[in-house]
């Protein structure tokens, strides 16, 4: 009888309820801030729930519906943070864009949050093969 289990034996559906939360936070906080925004809207704030919802929610609800264990903690960390960065670089840009700015320096937030996704996926496929 084995009493502890690996990070990889673990079901996707805690992972696909933490980005259905993600995407929740997000949307109702977007919605907030549009509302105190004095009419002005951002479609980067509006629209900053679809990276959880797309990225987090629904592939791991469908690992879950499929029985299949969470990847790698490399692949499955790189990806979070990929989202993450994403997230809040769409976020960061719509309060930008409801103030009335802009900022050439939150192109970082989108290339890093690529960089980590492509990192995911390179992980995932790296230890796939080794498995």
């Amino acid at each position: 009888m084995t009493l502890s289990t690996s990070a990889t034996d673990r079901s996707a559906l805690p992972t696909a309820f933490i980005g259905l939360a993600a995407t929740l936070f997000c949307a109702v906080f977007g919605g907030v801030y549009e509302i105190f925004s004095h009419g002005v809207w951002s479609g980067f704030m509006v629209y900053a729930f679809l990276f959880p919802l797309v990225l987090e929610a629904i592939p791991f609800c469908w690992l879950a519906l499929r029985g299949k264990a969470l990847p790698h903690p490399w692949a499955l960390n790189l990806h979070h943070a990929g989202t993450a960065t994403l997230t809040v670089g769409s976020i960061f840009e719509g309060v930008l864009a409801i103030y009335g700015t802009t900022n050439s320096l939150t192109l970082v937030y989108w290339i890093a949050g690529a960089a980590l996704l492509a990192g995911g996926l390179v992980a995932l496929l790296l230890t796939r093969k080794s498995a």
